[in-house]
């Protein structure tokens, strides 16, 4: 699958959420949460430390017709792009 630079998607983040330090499921849990109030198109910034994150992000976002616009490494942790969607 083609995902969009990540660097291309940066200026289009709505909200970003630290889940730095938080194991599989809170990531995602808490990604969904945050998700919902925001509007159709937001793009959210999920950090997050999980090894697991690598999986269930992506496959979170296939589940629940977010998109998935990739992720970078940062300091430590990962940097995931979710779009939100219908």
């Amino acid at each position: 699958m083609n995902y969009p630079s990540y660097l291309t998607v940066m200026n289009e983040i709505s909200e970003t959420l630290d889940a730095i330090g938080l194991l599989c499921p809170l990531p995602v849990l808490k990604a969904r949460k945050r998700l919902k109030p925001l509007p159709i198109g937001a793009v959210l910034q999920l950090l997050s430390d999980d090894p697991a994150a690598v999986i269930d992000v992506p496959h979170f976002c296939n589940e629940t017709g977010h998109t998935f616009l990739g992720m970078s490494d940062a300091d430590g942790h990962q940097a995931y792009l979710i779009r939100k969607g219908a």
